[in-house]
Protein backbone atom coordinates (compact mmCIF):
# COMPACT_ATOMS: atom_id res chain seq x y z
CA UNK A 1 0.00 0.00 0.00
CA UNK A 2 1.22 3.30 -1.03
CA UNK A 3 0.44 6.73 0.77
CA UNK A 4 1.85 10.10 0.38
CA UNK A 5 2.99 12.21 3.36
CA UNK A 6 3.74 16.15 2.87
CA UNK A 7 6.05 17.35 6.22
CA UNK A 8 5.69 20.65 6.42
CA UNK A 9 9.22 22.50 7.76
CA UNK A 10 8.23 25.63 8.73
CA UNK A 11 9.23 28.28 11.08
CA UNK A 12 6.89 29.41 13.98
CA UNK A 13 6.07 32.65 14.87
CA UNK A 14 5.50 32.79 18.85
CA UNK A 15 1.83 33.87 17.96
CA UNK A 16 -0.30 30.79 17.81
CA UNK A 17 -3.13 32.97 15.22
CA UNK A 18 -0.14 33.66 12.81
CA UNK A 19 1.07 29.88 12.62
CA UNK A 20 -2.70 28.62 12.02
CA UNK A 21 -2.75 31.48 8.64
CA UNK A 22 1.12 29.26 7.90
CA UNK A 23 -1.05 25.85 8.47
CA UNK A 24 -3.78 27.08 6.03
CA UNK A 25 -1.35 27.98 3.36
CA UNK A 26 0.76 24.90 3.70
CA UNK A 27 -2.19 22.51 3.54
CA UNK A 28 -4.03 24.41 0.97
CA UNK A 29 -0.66 24.42 -1.48
CA UNK A 30 0.02 20.74 -0.36
CA UNK A 31 -3.08 19.23 -1.39
CA UNK A 32 -2.94 21.10 -4.56
CA UNK A 33 0.48 19.67 -5.30
CA UNK A 34 0.79 16.72 -3.71
CA UNK A 35 -2.96 15.28 -2.22
CA UNK A 36 -1.26 13.89 0.89
CA UNK A 37 -3.20 11.90 3.42
CA UNK A 38 -1.33 13.28 6.42
CA UNK A 39 0.67 16.24 6.83
CA UNK A 40 3.52 16.23 9.61
CA UNK A 41 4.53 19.98 11.03
CA UNK A 42 6.75 20.35 13.50
CA UNK A 43 7.48 20.26 17.21
CA UNK A 44 5.80 23.20 19.31
CA UNK A 45 4.37 24.59 16.04
CA UNK A 46 1.56 26.34 17.59
CA UNK A 47 4.21 29.24 19.12
CA UNK A 48 7.71 28.89 19.24
CA UNK A 49 9.86 32.57 20.65
CA UNK A 50 13.51 33.02 20.11
CA UNK A 51 15.41 31.70 22.42
CA UNK A 52 16.21 34.60 24.95
CA UNK A 53 12.53 35.49 24.87
CA UNK A 54 11.31 36.00 28.07
CA UNK A 55 9.78 33.09 30.38
CA UNK A 56 6.33 34.51 30.90
CA UNK A 57 6.18 35.82 27.00
CA UNK A 58 6.92 32.22 26.86
CA UNK A 59 4.48 30.35 28.50
CA UNK A 60 2.13 32.81 28.32
CA UNK A 61 0.47 31.68 24.50
CA UNK A 62 0.08 28.14 25.81
CA UNK A 63 -3.68 27.18 24.93
CA UNK A 64 -5.81 24.06 26.14
CA UNK A 65 -6.88 21.21 23.41
CA UNK A 66 -10.27 22.96 23.06
CA UNK A 67 -8.60 25.60 22.11
CA UNK A 68 -8.42 28.19 18.91
CA UNK A 69 -5.33 26.95 17.49
CA UNK A 70 -6.35 23.12 17.72
CA UNK A 71 -10.10 24.16 16.97
CA UNK A 72 -8.63 25.91 13.83
CA UNK A 73 -6.02 22.82 12.74
CA UNK A 74 -9.39 20.63 13.11
CA UNK A 75 -11.23 22.54 10.83
CA UNK A 76 -8.70 22.64 8.13
CA UNK A 77 -8.28 18.63 8.75
CA UNK A 78 -12.04 18.24 7.83
CA UNK A 79 -12.39 20.97 4.95
CA UNK A 80 -9.63 18.87 3.42
CA UNK A 81 -10.07 15.80 4.16
CA UNK A 82 -6.09 15.22 5.99
CA UNK A 83 -4.89 14.01 8.86
CA UNK A 84 -2.59 16.51 10.58
CA UNK A 85 0.39 15.79 13.00
CA UNK A 86 1.63 18.99 14.92
CA UNK A 87 3.11 20.05 18.18
CA UNK A 88 1.67 22.28 20.66
CA UNK A 89 2.37 24.58 24.16
CA UNK A 90 -0.52 22.48 26.13
CA UNK A 91 -2.02 24.77 28.92
CA UNK A 92 -3.79 22.42 31.56
CA UNK A 93 -4.39 24.60 34.79
CA UNK A 94 -2.47 23.94 38.17
CA UNK A 95 -1.76 26.14 40.69
CA UNK A 96 1.11 24.44 41.87
CA UNK A 97 2.87 24.52 38.91
CA UNK A 98 2.82 27.26 35.78
CA UNK A 99 4.57 24.90 33.28
CA UNK A 100 3.21 23.59 30.28
CA UNK A 101 2.96 20.67 28.62
CA UNK A 102 5.44 19.72 24.97
CA UNK A 103 2.20 18.09 23.13
CA UNK A 104 2.00 16.56 19.36
CA UNK A 105 -1.83 16.33 18.42
CA UNK A 106 -2.76 13.84 15.86
CA UNK A 107 -6.17 14.54 14.25
CA UNK A 108 -8.09 12.63 11.57
CA UNK A 109 -9.40 13.34 8.24
CA UNK A 110 -13.21 14.12 10.09
CA UNK A 111 -11.37 16.72 11.86
CA UNK A 112 -11.47 14.69 14.94
CA UNK A 113 -8.51 14.23 17.91
CA UNK A 114 -8.02 11.10 17.31
CA UNK A 115 -4.37 10.67 20.00
CA UNK A 116 -2.77 13.69 21.94
CA UNK A 117 1.02 12.59 23.45
CA UNK A 118 2.68 14.37 25.96
CA UNK A 119 6.40 14.49 25.23
CA UNK A 120 7.90 12.28 28.14
CA UNK A 121 11.94 13.00 27.85
CA UNK A 122 12.74 16.32 28.21
CA UNK A 123 15.97 18.03 26.36
CA UNK A 124 17.40 19.02 29.22
CA UNK A 125 20.86 19.37 27.51
CA UNK A 126 23.45 21.15 25.58
CA UNK A 127 23.32 23.77 28.38
CA UNK A 128 18.87 24.33 28.05
CA UNK A 129 16.72 23.18 30.33
CA UNK A 130 13.42 22.29 28.66
CA UNK A 131 11.82 21.16 32.04
CA UNK A 132 11.97 24.77 33.31
CA UNK A 133 9.73 25.16 31.01
CA UNK A 134 7.52 22.05 30.65
CA UNK A 135 6.02 19.20 32.70
CA UNK A 136 6.96 16.21 31.40
CA UNK A 137 4.69 13.58 30.27
CA UNK A 138 3.90 10.08 31.79
CA UNK A 139 2.66 7.64 29.17
CA UNK A 140 4.99 7.15 25.81
CA UNK A 141 2.39 7.31 22.64
CA UNK A 142 0.35 4.37 21.74
CA UNK A 143 0.75 3.44 18.08
CA UNK A 144 -2.76 3.44 15.91
CA UNK A 145 -4.33 1.86 12.96
CA UNK A 146 -4.39 4.85 10.37
CA UNK A 147 -5.21 4.01 6.39
CA UNK A 148 -1.29 4.33 5.92
CA UNK A 149 -0.27 1.76 8.05
CA UNK A 150 -0.04 1.92 12.18
CA UNK A 151 1.67 4.69 12.90
CA UNK A 152 3.87 5.30 15.98
CA UNK A 153 4.84 8.93 17.42
CA UNK A 154 7.31 10.50 19.55
CA UNK A 155 9.32 14.20 19.76
CA UNK A 156 12.76 15.21 18.93
CA UNK A 157 15.26 14.30 21.59
CA UNK A 158 13.47 11.46 22.07
CA UNK A 159 15.20 10.52 18.61
CA UNK A 160 18.19 9.66 21.09
CA UNK A 161 16.47 7.01 23.25
CA UNK A 162 16.15 3.69 21.40
CA UNK A 163 13.90 2.93 24.14
CA UNK A 164 11.21 4.83 22.71
CA UNK A 165 11.21 3.65 19.01
CA UNK A 166 11.29 0.13 20.05
CA UNK A 167 8.30 0.26 22.84
CA UNK A 168 6.56 1.72 19.55
CA UNK A 169 8.18 -1.09 17.21
CA UNK A 170 6.88 -4.08 19.94
CA UNK A 171 3.26 -2.31 19.09
CA UNK A 172 3.45 -2.86 15.61
CA UNK A 173 4.06 0.35 14.40
CA UNK A 174 5.11 0.45 10.74
CA UNK A 175 5.79 4.50 10.82
CA UNK A 176 7.29 6.58 13.02
CA UNK A 177 6.61 10.18 13.21
CA UNK A 178 8.63 12.57 15.03
CA UNK A 179 7.93 16.22 15.26
CA UNK A 180 11.20 18.23 16.10
CA UNK A 181 12.54 21.58 16.52
CA UNK A 182 16.55 20.52 16.96
CA UNK A 183 18.74 23.17 17.32
CA UNK A 184 21.91 24.14 15.18
CA UNK A 185 25.20 23.25 16.50
CA UNK A 186 28.59 21.25 16.28
CA UNK A 187 27.56 18.00 14.68
CA UNK A 188 23.96 18.28 15.42
CA UNK A 189 23.06 17.75 11.87
CA UNK A 190 25.27 14.76 11.24
CA UNK A 191 23.78 13.23 14.79
CA UNK A 192 20.18 13.90 13.88
CA UNK A 193 20.60 12.12 10.51
CA UNK A 194 22.57 9.37 12.45
CA UNK A 195 19.90 9.00 14.85
CA UNK A 196 17.00 9.09 12.23
CA UNK A 197 18.19 6.57 10.45
CA UNK A 198 19.36 4.54 13.44
CA UNK A 199 15.84 4.07 14.97
CA UNK A 200 14.31 3.18 10.90
CA UNK A 201 16.61 0.27 10.33
CA UNK A 202 17.19 -1.23 13.93
CA UNK A 203 12.88 -1.83 14.09
CA UNK A 204 12.42 -1.77 10.50
CA UNK A 205 10.35 0.99 9.98
CA UNK A 206 9.75 4.38 7.97
CA UNK A 207 11.04 7.24 10.34
CA UNK A 208 9.53 10.74 9.13
CA UNK A 209 11.31 13.83 11.20
CA UNK A 210 9.78 17.21 10.27
CA UNK A 211 12.07 20.15 11.99
CA UNK A 212 11.43 23.96 12.79
CA UNK A 213 13.70 25.74 10.04
CA UNK A 214 14.95 29.24 10.81
CA UNK A 215 16.23 31.39 13.81
CA UNK A 216 18.10 28.66 15.96
CA UNK A 217 16.64 25.71 14.19
CA UNK A 218 18.28 23.58 11.52
CA UNK A 219 15.73 22.31 8.93
CA UNK A 220 17.07 19.45 7.33
CA UNK A 221 13.91 17.45 8.04
CA UNK A 222 14.20 13.72 6.22
CA UNK A 223 12.47 11.06 5.59
CA UNK A 224 14.13 7.22 5.88
CA UNK A 225 12.69 4.18 4.92
CA UNK A 226 13.25 0.92 6.97
CA UNK A 227 16.29 0.02 5.08
CA UNK A 228 18.04 3.05 5.58
CA UNK A 229 17.61 5.01 2.62
CA UNK A 230 16.82 8.37 2.65
CA UNK A 231 13.42 8.48 0.82
CA UNK A 232 13.02 12.71 0.96
CA UNK A 233 15.39 14.94 2.18
CA UNK A 234 14.96 18.87 3.29
CA UNK A 235 17.58 21.77 3.23
CA UNK A 236 17.57 24.65 5.85
CA UNK A 237 14.83 26.72 4.21
CA UNK A 238 10.61 26.27 4.30
CA UNK A 239 9.38 23.67 2.27
CA UNK A 240 6.33 21.52 1.30
CA UNK A 241 8.57 17.68 1.72
CA UNK A 242 6.56 15.19 0.17
CA UNK A 243 7.55 11.86 0.71
CA UNK A 244 5.91 8.57 -0.53
CA UNK A 245 5.44 5.71 1.97
CA UNK A 246 5.19 2.04 0.48
CA UNK A 247 3.99 -0.59 3.42
CA UNK A 248 5.05 -3.62 0.93
CA UNK A 249 8.48 -1.77 1.52
CA UNK A 250 8.12 -3.07 5.13
CA UNK A 251 7.69 -6.46 4.67
CA UNK A 252 10.42 -6.99 2.32
CA UNK A 253 12.97 -5.37 4.86
CA UNK A 254 12.08 -7.48 7.40
CA UNK A 255 11.97 -10.19 5.73
CA UNK A 256 15.27 -9.48 4.32
CA UNK A 257 16.50 -8.80 7.85
CA UNK A 258 14.42 -9.91 11.04
CA UNK A 259 16.53 -7.99 13.34
CA UNK A 260 13.51 -7.09 15.44
CA UNK A 261 12.02 -10.35 15.47
CA UNK A 262 15.92 -12.12 16.08
CA UNK A 263 16.32 -9.95 19.38
CA UNK A 264 17.01 -12.34 23.02
CA UNK A 265 15.00 -10.22 25.60
CA UNK A 266 16.74 -13.06 28.03
CA UNK A 267 19.61 -11.59 27.97
CA UNK A 268 18.94 -7.89 28.10
CA UNK A 269 17.33 -8.14 31.09
CA UNK A 270 13.74 -7.46 29.19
Amino acid sequence: MQSTFVLAQLHSDGMPEVNLKKAEDAVERAVSLYHPGLMLFPECFMSLFPGKTDRKTRLGTAQALDGPFVTGMRTLAKKYGIWLVFGMNEKVEDPADDRNYNCSVMIDGNGEIVRTYRKTHLYDAFGYRESDEYKPGDALFEPIDTPFGRVGLFVCYEVRFPEVARFERARGADILLVPTSWVKGDLKSHQFRTLVTSRAVENGVYVAACDQCGGAQMGESVVVDPMGVPVSTAGEAEILLPAYIDTDRIAQVRKKVASYEGRRPELYGE
